[in-house]
């Protein structure tokens, strides 16, 4: 049986900025980078970027808290606030959580934002984006 599963992750992003200047000044390896105009994997006809981004993502885990891939990302980023913020300042650039809900069998995760995840977003000037996916399932709701 499938599980429901949570992704969240944390984009910088912009017109065409170092990506390897973000990732030396924050000490933290990307999950994954790339830069406008790449051509973008795994399409069925060719699509490039429109932007340039670095990445932090949990991936996807089986979760029934959001939270929990939340601080997985802030924990890396905790402390950087002023790094972060002086690199958007720097390169015009923009910053995002992005949180991916994926619904399998009817299990609906807690979908909270907690004080600090809200003060976190607000000291660098981070939005949020939800993306919610449920899958179809069988059985009856009790």
């Amino acid at each position: 049986m499938e599980r429901t599963e949570v992704m969240v992750y944390f984009t910088i992003f912009g017109d065409e900025f170092p990506l390897e200047v973000v990732t030396q000044k924050l000490g933290v390896p990307p999950i994954l980078t790339y830069t406008k105009g790449d051509l973008i994997p795994n399409r069925r006809s060719k699509m490039h970027y429109k932007e340039s981004a670095w990445e932090l993502s949990t991936g996807y885990q089986d979760s029934l808290d959001v939270n929990e891939q939340l601080q997985q990302v802030i924990g890396q980023l905790v402390g950087k606030e002023t790094v972060i913020t002086g690199i958007l300042k720097t390169y015009s650039l923009l910053c995002k959580f992005f949180i991916v809900i994926v619904i399998n069998n009817g299990e609906t995760p807690s979908l909270y934002l907690d004080k600090s995840v809200i003060h976190f977003a607000a000291n660098i000037g981070a939005e949020f984006d939800f993306d919610l996916y449920a899958n179809p399932y069988e059985g009856e709701m009790d």
